[in-house]
């Protein structure tokens, strides 16, 4: 009894000290990411390029891939553009559908389709992810972002050195955008050209109104420290309805996981207890064309009410 303590102890230990060594590793890569091209290249045209490079840019900062969609995407996922990097892990990861597909189907329509999706539908799927993740940081971080911008104003510094102060002292990914934004005005852009490429690459309803708000100050004029503050407070207020909405619909959202999840627990249940019960009727025709249409129904209902409690603010 002692022996096994002291066996989930050390095992527990471990496990801490390894969860730690990670959790360090990580919080260091993310505040460190921004200023890691800055502290190896020096020159400010050199590093514009290379930061747009790794987004996926040309050197002028326009999309440089035939594809729009997928330019997109990569730029809004904040993910490095490696292409070889990227064609290796893909390779790699259709030839494992291709395999897992042939276990299961028994066939080569079976491994080709296991191959797109690990190859294509994959990578597509991670790179969604990380665009949602960035993009709900990004919000989250921008009221932040302007009030520093505001305060650095009202101190006596340019609008250049406060933009600058953003991208060293907040995290990403908004260090790293506003970073960007600094180093093309250093470069020669003017803010509003700065701000309008970051806009463009964040695609975020946030980051319009900020470039709007940038926007108007430069060809109207006006109190910029006013309506930055009023840009946060609006950005805020919007933060705190999503979130109201967020709540309100999370009844309706939970319903929705544990009917959805219901069929497929209790499948692998009988599956386990009985598999007979599945077993002798699962290769029929009948039994697969009605699965199917049972579980097309399931996604067309999940779609429905995924867009009835979806609202943008």
């Amino acid at each position: 009894m002692v022996f096994f303590i002291l066996l989930f102890g050390a095992v527990f230990s471990a496990g801490q000290a390894i969860w730690g060594v990670l959790t360090q590793a990580q919080a260091k890569r993310v505040v460190n990411k921004r200023l890691v091209v800055a502290e190896k290249i020096q020159n400010v045209a050199d590093r514009v390029v290379e930061l747009r490079k790794q987004r996926g840019l040309n050197a002028e900062g326009r999309q440089g891939l035939p594809l729009a969609w997928l330019a997109d995407l990569i730029v809004r996922s904040g993910v490095a553009y490696d292409p070889r990097r990227w064609a290796v892990i893909g390779a790699g990861l259709a030839i494992g559908g291709a395999f897992l597909g042939l276990m299961l189907g028994h066939s080569p329509v079976a491994a080709l389709l296991g191959a797109l999706a690990g190859g294509l539908g994959a990578p597509f799927a991670y790179l969604n992810v990380r665009a949602g993740m960035r993009a709900k940081a990004l919000g989250q971080q921008l009221p932040n972002a302007l009030e520093i911008i505001c305060r650095s104003l009202e101190a006596g510094h340019p609008v250049p050195t406060a933009i600058s102060l953003v991208g060293r002292e907040l995290g990403d990914p908004i260090g790293s955008e506003f970073g960007m934004a600094a180093d093309e005005i250093s470069f020669g852009a003017t803010l509003e050209q700065a701000v309008a490429r970051m806009a463009d690459r964040c695609r975020h309803p946030d980051f319009d109104l900020f470039a709007a708000t940038i926007r108007l100050q430069e060809r109207a004029g006006g109190n910029l420290v006013g309506l930055l503050k009023m840009n946060a407070h609006t950005v805020r207020e919007r933060q705190k309805m999503r979130m109201k909405i967020k709540a309100a619909s999370s009844e309706g959202r939970t319903s929705a996981m544990i009917l959805t999840s219901a069929p497929f627990f209790v499948f692998a249940i009988l599956l386990v207890m009985a598999p007979h019960f599945y077993g002798d009727v699962i290769h029929k025709k009948p039994i697969q064309v009605g699965l199917s249409v049972l579980g097309g129904w399931m996604f067309l209902g999940n779609l429905v009410m995924n867009r009835m409690i979806s609202m943008k603010i």
